[in-house]
């Protein structure tokens, strides 16, 4: 949905959040003749923040991972951007994940690019560098507590769509049994079985092999605390964990191998050196491993009542640490459309769905031209491309107006929605965490309903929203009256002014 949310009722309205119970629940039961109302296929972030918020909002939800229940801690994703924390903290996990990881304030790549994120305008101005398992571990305790069927160790093994229904063949070691629901959404990788299944394409190619990655101890600490750079032949990238490791990725365009051939420290060292210079005295490798990187987006992310989000629908580079985040942000999309529909509050279910592709299918694109840009700039190799990437970076690091572009696509900070023709300006764009005379905003969002912001005293009419509106208020005279989407977008707007 871009400008005006779907019509429903708004006759329901609270100003009191409720908290999440931390215990286990019980799953939630489904509507008559369903095994479950949605079903998630793959249990990564993605899958878990998706489910967690389909459950918190009384939907029936099984969760499907084909891997057992073995929370590694070998992870490609390794940062948390603004954004993302903003879409955490409207769930209550924001504070605890950021305690636990380590904010980077400012960015330096290629030696000549220096971005400042703590001119960003959110409560998170920073990035935060920690391992995925850590975000898994909190998304998995609010399903849980929420009521999620998770079912580990379940491969999908086929689905069958009708008009009212979809029907899930899915295998354990017990044997092979069906689950029907209401809807299906694949957030099951970049091999997903659920994007097999309904036949979609993942067009695209691979820009980037033999990526190496590695978990190491350092002898020396790196003068800045992401250290990122390229020359002609290899580039590598350095970030602290916080907890005596770091994340090491590198490239060398003379060592072009299969993603299975061994790898050791000797090569990664090699790469870091011939990268940044020193390899910082690296040492005591708990994880090291090979990769080839992607560059590839489905065409559609909806087929009837069958939806993609996460790598699942797109898949790029690590240039910029956007896949986990984009993912993130796909669910926390769809999460509340998707419950809207299935709770029976909007009146104009289609519309509501196929908001989804339109708003996030755009964003995958630009993700998709952001890291790969990024990846090329590295991966640079005559002088001239050398000396047009040091122009690129002078000219960002010069001209504040192009910088803050770049770190409000690359923190997610930016991304904006379309708007239908004669909209407010401030429709479709990202709600700031405002200051109102109830608490902050993305505490309030963590009811999962809409919430309308108006001036004190007044009760401004709003077209209606499918689902509870909680009211909300200035803690001034101002006369902007705002309905903010439970994925903290704006819905709707009138009067003069922006939100700050």
């Amino acid at each position: 949905m871009t400008g005006r949310p779907s019509t429903g009722s708004t006759d329901n309205h609270r100003t009191t959040p409720r908290t999440t119970p931390v215990t286990e629940s019980a799953p939630l039961r489904p509507g008559a003749g369903f095994d479950t109302d949605v079903l998630v296929v793959g249990a990564g972030p993605t899958g878990m923040l998706l489910a967690g918020d389909l459950a918190a909002a009384g939907v029936s939800v099984t969760l499907l991972e084909r891997r057992p229940h073995e929370r590694s801690n070998i992870t490609r994703a390794f940062g948390v951007h603004a954004r993302t924390l903003e879409l955490l903290d409207a769930r209550g996990l924001a504070d605890e994940l950021v305690r636990h990881g380590t904010p980077i304030t400012g960015l330096r790549l290629f030696r000549r690019l220096s971005l400042d994120l703590s001119r960003l305008p959110s409560r998170f101005p920073f990035l935060l560098i920690t391992p995925q398992y850590e975000v898994e571990k909190l998304l998995e305790r609010r399903a849980l507590a929420a009521g999620v069927d998770f079912r580990y160790g379940t491969k999908l093994t086929g689905l069958e769509l009708s008009d009212s229904s979809v029907t899930a063949r899915a295998t354990d070691a017990t044997g092979t049994r069906t689950l029907r629901a209401r809807y299906v959404v694949g957030t099951d990788g970049v091999r997903s079985a659920v994007r097999d299944a309904i036949g979609l394409p993942f067009p695209g190619v691979s820009v980037i092999r033999s990526i190496v990655l590695a978990d190491v101890k350092l002898t020396e600490e790196p003068a800045d605390l992401l250290a990122v750079n390229g020359v002609g032949d290899a580039f590598a990238f350095i970030a602290p964990f916080g907890d005596g490791w770091y994340r090491v990725m590198g490239w060398n365009r003379g060592r072009q191998v299969a993603d299975d051939e061994p790898v050791g420290l000797d090569e990664v060292r090699d790469i870091a050196r011939r990268a940044l210079g020193t390899d910082f005295g690296m040492h005591d490798a708990r994880w090291i491993s090979r990769f080839h990187s992607d560059e590839r987006q489905a065409p559609s992310y909806r087929k009837g009542r069958v939806f993609l989000a996460g790598d699942a629908a797109h898949v790029h580079s690590p240039a910029g640490g956007q896949g986990m985040n984009t993912g993130l942000q796909d669910a926390a999309n769809l999460s509340w459309k998707l419950a809207s529909v299935v709770l029976g509050r909007a009146p104009d279910p289609e519309v509501l769905l196929d908001s989804y592709e339109s708003e996030r299918h755009p964003v995958g694109a630009a993700v998709l031209r952001s890291s790969g840009a990024i990846v090329r700039l590295a991966m640079a190799r005559t002088p001239f491309r050398r000396a047009a990437r040091s122009l690129a970076a002078a000219f960002l690091s010069a001209v504040r107006p192009a910088s803050a572009k770049a770190m409000g696509m690359i923190s997610g900070i930016g991304i904006s929605y379309g708007a239908p023709r004669g909209s407010h300006r401030l429709t479709g764009r990202r709600a700031p965490d405002l200051r109102l005379a109830e608490g902050r905003l993305y505490e309030l969002l963590r009811e999962g309903e809409f919430v309308l912001v108006g001036p004190p005293g007044s009760e401004p009419d709003v077209p209606p929203a499918p689902g509870r509106v909680i009211r909300a208020h200035w803690t001034t005279d101002r006369r902007t009256a705002l309905l903010v989407r439970p994925d903290g977008y704006i819905a709707w707007a009138s009067g003069a002014g922006t939100p700050r």
